[in-house]
């Protein structure tokens, strides 16, 4: 049967988003273009087709179904869901072997065009691939040296060629010298896919401590709050909280989870701690609102409060400020853009009724 989205309001925002190139709209359509038979995400770069000659499908499946094929340019089903697969390789070559460089030569012979590697780290992580690197690699000595390893022996063990080059790139990255920083905690930092979109992911020992769209506004604003409480530096990299993450919120997009059981550790003010405690109250497939919550907190004019505390919330999803919505039962302010929200609503409402 054929899937299409065709209200007239959802329609017009859509080609709209599609004229924008808006890419918090990224995963939530695809559009067919008639006269060309392909589809592609509201962030394709190739020529605007006329809006008599675009359909809208809720998922790539689809659009397949319905005949369109995946566009060159935007290629929807890779970047509207993961990492091409030449850079994932990439990434697995830096995981597998965290303290090697993998020079643009390792990546020839892997048949690896180093030019399309860079340019999507570029793109999608706003550093380079070796930049990435780097931090893969001072990610892995910052452990060696907190376990009483010499400086010099992580050194060389992690690939430098001298002493001095070593201590250059850690403090460049870490803001202290190898010797002088034993009170740092690191904040790993990786990204992941969804069908919402790409998202950024960071964890420490203790637990999640951010889970937010790579478009999200005032994101470097956050990520310099964290590092300032956590007394941190952010790094490359991913341990076992990041992977119970990522197979939660597989199965949460699957619409077999409806809630989270990975550790979080999320850094605030008391009465934001509270706030965010109570949005993981909201039972899945429900909404509450701003003036309810406060009412939860005994304090019916906290309102306003609450809401800026929600907007400060760091852990998209798992703590779920997306089901808090006006007191008129409109959609309000969503970090991740009010597209996000009613998908995640809609997602939710179905997954409950099994339609």
């Amino acid at each position: 049967m054929k899937v299409t989205i065709e209200d007239n309001s959802r329609f017009n925002e859509f080609y709209q988003a599609l004229l924008d190139r808006n890419p918090q709209y990224v995963g939530i359509f695809f559009v067919g273009v008639k006269t060309t038979s392909v589809f592609c995400i509201s962030t394709c770069r190739a020529r605007k087709p006329h809006k008599e000659n675009v359909e809208f499908f809720p998922t790539f499946r689809e659009a397949l179904l319905n005949g369109f094929r995946p566009c060159k340019v935007c290629r929807p089903t890779e970047n509207a869901n993961q990492a091409p697969s030449h850079v994932m390789l990439a990434i697995e070559m830096v995981k597998k072997s965290p303290k090697e460089k993998v020079s643009d030569e390792t990546l020839r012979q892997n048949g690896l065009n180093p030019f399309t590697v860079r340019r999507w780290f570029k793109k999608n992580y706003g550093i380079t691939f070796q930049a990435y690197q780097r931090m893969f690699r001072i990610n892995n000595a910052i452990i060696e040296l907190q376990s009483g390893s010499s400086s010099t022996h992580t050194a060389f063990d992690s690939g430098y060629d001298s002493l001095s080059g070593f201590g250059y790139t850690y403090k460049k990255l870490v803001g202290k010298s190898p010797t002088k920083s034993d009170d740092r905690n690191v904040i790993l930092i990786d990204r992941l896919t969804t069908p919402l979109g790409p998202m950024f992911v960071c964890a420490t020992d203790m637990g999640i401590c951010l889970l937010e769209f790579t478009d999200r506004k005032m994101l470097e604003t956050e990520f310099n709050d964290l590092q300032k409480r956590l007394n941190a530096v952010i790094l490359s990299g991913e341990n076992s909280h990041t992977k119970q993450l990522k197979r939660e919120l597989e199965e949460y997009f699957q619409g077999i989870r409806k809630s989270f059981e990975v550790s979080l550790e999320t850094p605030g003010t008391q009465f934001q701690r509270q706030v965010w405690q109570m949005l993981q109250e909201i039972p899945y497939g429900q909404t509450s609102t701003y003036q309810q919550q406060a009412i939860k907190l005994q304090n019916e004019k906290a309102t306003r409060a609450v809401a800026r505390a929600n907007g400060m919330n760091r852990v998209s999803i798992v703590i779920p400020c997306h089901r808090v919505i006006g007191k008129d039962a409109k959609l309000t302010g969503y970090g991740g853009g009010l597209a996000r929200k009613k998908w995640l609503l809609d997602f939710e409402k179905k997954s409950m009724t099994g339609t």
